[in-house]
């Protein structure tokens, strides 16, 4: 369980200053549980390409990754998380150096340079940088929580700021909050939507009742987050047919409940 004794959450007149921590052990939790949630805790997803999508996933948080020809649906993350790698004093391999956009034009070419040196550098550099993963997931929460609230207006802001309250000192509250950032962004993203329709994390924390603190703060997370997704595949394009992910995607959010 990730309790609040292992977290250091400060508000700071609007925004949220960026000052929590986790253990060691809780972070190694989260990381895996991440890793377990994309890529079934297996070396060979940490570097994929769905089916229907226009872009490579990496890493345990199945970072978006474009070529250069195509432009990016949603928030691009695997060019930011090589720039962190780099400031942790983490080797790339050298091909990454002349240009950081995914060098497979599409999910064949992909799929048929799998076993490439690229790729199985790729997969190693990953595999060894679990932790340092987790750390840049973590970063982009607190970046998320300032820049969601800079996006809504005042009247907002104290709901907002009740529910991620009332989260994080709940076991598995940063969990969940550092995942569905990570899953389904942090809704800020204005490209973010299907016909005006956000999912993201400040639309679930937007949906969630306004309770007593003694309710189960989890299950309304999950079941506002269950809502959004299943308004975003009925808003998605027919050719995305996104329907085929609902399942995995509520499987995953069950995972808030389970004890890391």
């Amino acid at each position: 369980m990730i309790y609040s004794c292992f977290i250091l959450f400060f508000l700071l007149f609007n925004n949220f200053c960026n000052a929590f921590t986790l253990s060691n052990e809780d972070s190694k939790k989260i990381g895996m549980q991440i890793w377990m949630n994309e890529c079934g805790g297996k070396k060979e997803g940490l570097t994929s390409w769905n089916i229907g999508e226009d872009f490579a996933s990496m890493g345990i948080g199945h970072f978006i990754w474009c070529p250069k020809k195509n432009k990016c649906p949603f928030e691009e993350q695997f060019p930011k998380l090589l720039i962190f790698f780099e400031e942790n004093n983490i080797t790339l391999p050298k091909w990454l150096n002349d240009d950081r956009s995914c060098p497979w034009n599409s999910r064949d070419e992909f799929q048929k340079n799998l076993y490439s040196d690229k790729l199985e550098d790729l997969r190693s550099l990953l595999l060894k940088t679990i932790d340092i993963q987790v750390l840049f997931i973590t970063n982009n929460l607190k970046q998320s929580l300032n820049r969601m609230m800079d996006s809504i207006c005042e009247s907002k802001k104290k709901h907002i700021r009740y529910q991620i309250d009332r989260l994080i000192s709940f076991p598995n509250g940063l969990y969940a909050l550092i995942d569905y950032r990570n899953f389904k962004g942090d809704g800020s993203c204005p490209d973010e939507n299907y016909r005006g329709v956000k999912w993201g994390l400040l639309q679930v924390l937007e949906q969630m009742p306004y309770p007593d603190k003694q309710h189960n703060v989890i299950k309304e997370f999950i079941n506002s987050a269950k809502t959004l997704l299943i308004q975003r595949v009925k808003n998605a394009p027919k050719e995305r047919n996104e329907e085929r992910w609902l399942k995995g995607w509520f499987n995953r959010l069950e995972t808030y409940n389970l004890t890391l």
